[in-house]
């Protein structure tokens, strides 16, 4: 039964990851990344409640005065 010949394996091998990373940076070096994302200031718009439109005081039982 005849040996398998093993002494190409090596350049082979290297030849074929040597492109691979070629091909890889290629393809990625054509590749459009996006901008960095900028915070967006955004205004919370206030709510509008009815009791702010008038002067309103609420009294707890615990705060009015002995009697």
């Amino acid at each position: 039964m005849p040996q398998l010949d093993t002494s190409t394996w090596f350049i082979t091998i290297l030849s074929m990851v040597i492109t691979l990373f070629l091909v890889f940076q290629l393809k990625v070096s054509k590749h459009h990344f996006p901008e960095d994302p900028k915070p967006k200031l955004t205004v919370a718009p206030k709510p509008v409640t009815p009791w702010e439109k008038k002067w309103t005081k609420i009294y707890f039982p615990l705060s009015l005065p002995l009697q």
